[in-house]
């Protein structure tokens, strides 16, 4: 792993869609428990998920790494490159649709397009702006009424709130009300 002194690589999340033959879903889906054993044996590896989203033959694997440069070495990797030699003739790979998130990018990323995520700073800046209120709240509502539970079971209940909360709400919400000062003019 190629990480500088003081810096801190981040885990790697990658989605890789594949376009099926019809006629041929079982042999990808048998295809499909192989190649998730490797990958998840391959060093820096933290799982494979699967997803049918839609009638059809397009299948997406998430796969998530330690960090960029484990990504790198799988994608590289001869158990990768045998693998895909056996999918041949059963289905391929749609590389125009592959993905990667670090990390936060994955709230401002915006749908259809290529548009970079904003700078790490003004992500920092917006997701305190949707946190803090929803910390204060939970604050304000929760914690009196949970005061006598025991910490693990309180310290559960502000996750299971202010998560959801953020992610299908608040951070949607936000990116689009700030996003001339996330992202500047189309022509900037």
């Amino acid at each position: 792993m190629s990480t500088t002194q003081g810096s801190r690589a981040e885990p790697i999340t990658t989605v890789f869609t594949w376009q099926v033959r019809p006629g041929h879903e079982a042999d990808f889906e048998e295809w499909t428990q192989g190649v998730t054993d490797c990958v998840t044996r391959f060093p820096g590896s933290q799982g494979v998920s699967w997803l049918r989203p839609e009638p059809g033959h397009r299948f997406h694997a998430v796969l998530r790494f330690s960090d960029p440069q484990r990504l790198t070495d799988w994608l590289e990797s001869d158990e990768r490159a045998r693998w895909h030699a056996r999918i041949e003739g059963i289905a391929t790979e749609v590389r125009d649709e592959r993905q990667s998130t670090t990390g936060m990018e994955s709230w401002f990323r915006l749908p259809g397009t290529t548009v970079e995520a904003p700078p790490r700073w003004k992500m920092v800046v917006t997701t305190f702006l949707g946190a803090y209120p929803m910390t204060l709240l939970v604050q304000w509502l929760v914690v009196p009424v949970t005061a006598s539970w025991p910490l693990p079971l309180r310290a559960a209940v502000f996750p299971l709130v202010l998560l959801p909360v953020l992610t299908y709400l608040l951070m949607p919400g936000l990116s689009r009300l700030l996003r001339l000062w996330l992202y500047g003019t189309p022509d900037s």
